[in-house]
């Protein structure tokens, strides 16, 4: 990659693929920040990802309904089981979370190990291709997640424990495979840290964060030559520690949202 190759056509779905991961990841992160369970996107996602690789040695196309199923049904046995889990053992939950994160990510380690291309299934799943995203899935995306929107601010408040992991489950398995698991946790995580002290200006400064760190991390690629997802943690990192720098604390209550 050198500086001809920074094209619209190439990064707009990249950064589309980005703005849509932002969409829901940011009201999702503010919630599982406020629940002290920062780890449950990784193990959920680690747990997708075992069901993508299941479903690719079983000889079914991995980007394919089949295997898109797989991975769901993967993700949402792990929902139910961390549902489980946190309403029986609340206060080892997020050891829970890391066991099962661990336990995902050795069966998936095992299940590629006879594999050739083991080693690149992996990276894929950890620092994504969000730069090669197909723009033909964005508009299917992009409906699924306005779905999962929806149902969020309308019954957020009585989802209860198993539908938020649920709609977890179901919005994790999509975004892993668009951007991989590493910047699924950073847009996940890192503008809702960087905004916790905000009030009624939050969601919008944290929707800011991860707008400007996609964009600012694609271009850093083009331009550098570096990939893609690691630049867009990093900048988005930089950013999120400068705006909980400059941002003067708010007096009011934070709010979700």
């Amino acid at each position: 990659m050198n500086a001809d190759f920074f094209d619209i056509h190439i990064l707009w779905p990249a950064f589309a693929a980005g703005l849509l991961v932002t969409a829901t990841h940011v009201p999702l992160g503010m919630r599982v920040l406020e629940r002290g369970i920062v780890f449950i996107d990784l193990a959920i996602a680690q747990i997708a990802g075992l069901g993508v690789i299941l479903a690719d040695q079983l000889g079914l196309e991995p980007n394919g309904w089949a295997g898109q199923a797989v991975a769901l049904l993967a993700a949402c046995a792990g929902a139910l089981l961390l549902t489980w889990t946190e309403k029986h053992w609340p206060e080892v939950q997020e050891a829970m979370i890391g066991v099962s994160f661990v336990l995902a990510a050795s069966g998936a380690l095992l299940l590629l190990a006879s594999n050739p291309h083991g080693g690149e299934h992996l990276k894929d799943l950890l620092v994504g291709q969000i730069l090669w995203v197909n723009p033909r899935i964005l508009a299917l995306v992009a409906i699924v997640y306005a779905v999962m929107l929806g149902i969020w601010f309308a019954y957020r408040s009585r989802m209860g424990r198993a539908g938020f992991y649920l709609l977890f489950a179901v919005v994790v398995t999509i975004s892993v495979q668009l951007v991989g698991l590493y910047l699924v946790f950073t847009t996940l995580i890192v503008p809702a840290l960087a905004t916790r002290r905000l009030g009624a200006t939050r969601p919008a400064m944290a929707y800011a964060i991860g707008v400007a760190g996609y964009a600012g991390g694609l271009w850093l690629s083009t331009v550098g030559d570096l990939p893609s997802g690691p630049a867009v943690v990093c900048v988005m990192a930089v950013i999120a520690m400068l705006a909980a720098a400059l941002l003067r604390p708010s007096r009011e209550e934070p709010r979700g949202i």
